[in-house]
């Protein structure tokens, strides 16, 4: 699986990729994740002229998995990692993290972080097994709490959520 950065032109596809990841989420009894919309094209223009988006490419060079990330605290932040269904359990979301673990350590990025929900099992558990660790709240700096903020404006402290953190 080849790891490329994003097309202006595949931005639409990125929300395609995520709108069928997210459907698994009605069968763990959270359907408003499901139902939840994607992010819009141009805040994922914005990622994409900042360099900080990435898609996992089939072999005819479409995408199949996409990752954003910000910049937060002095570490990368995954905002999104997505995999369309057809292509999960192929290590592709892992291989995303990694490509990105390997860009923040040549940067000299100390860390890794994201916020994830801590009972789905493809969430908090599956971050483990790449390497990350949960955050204490009391850990947490400035930029990640007003992460975690924004997410509950958005509704999504309904359901236990936790920081991560994977040190390079």
């Amino acid at each position: 699986m080849r790891i490329r950065s994003v097309l202006i032109g595949e931005l639409p596809l990125l929300q395609d990729i995520e709108r069928a990841a997210g459907l698994c989420f009605r069968d763990v009894g959270m359907p408003e994740v499901a139902d939840d919309e994607p992010l819009p094209l141009d805040e994922l223009a914005g990622y994409q002229r900042s360099g900080l988006a990435w898609v996992a490419v089939d072999d005819a060079d479409a995408p199949v998995a996409y990752l954003i990330a910000d910049r937060v605290d002095g570490n990368l932040h995954v905002e999104q990692v997505s995999v369309h269904p057809d292509s999960a359990h192929r290590r592709i979301g892992r291989a995303l993290l990694d490509h990105l673990a390997a860009l923040a350590a040549a940067e000299a990025v100390p860390a890794l972080t994201l916020t994830t929900f801590a009972e789905v099992p493809w969430n908090a558990p599956y971050y483990e097994r790449c390497g990350f660790e949960p955050l204490d709240e009391a850990a947490l700096g400035p930029g990640l709490r007003a992460v975690r903020a924004r997410e509950a404006s958005h509704g999504l402290n309904r359901w236990p959520r936790i920081c991560m953190r994977r040190t390079l």
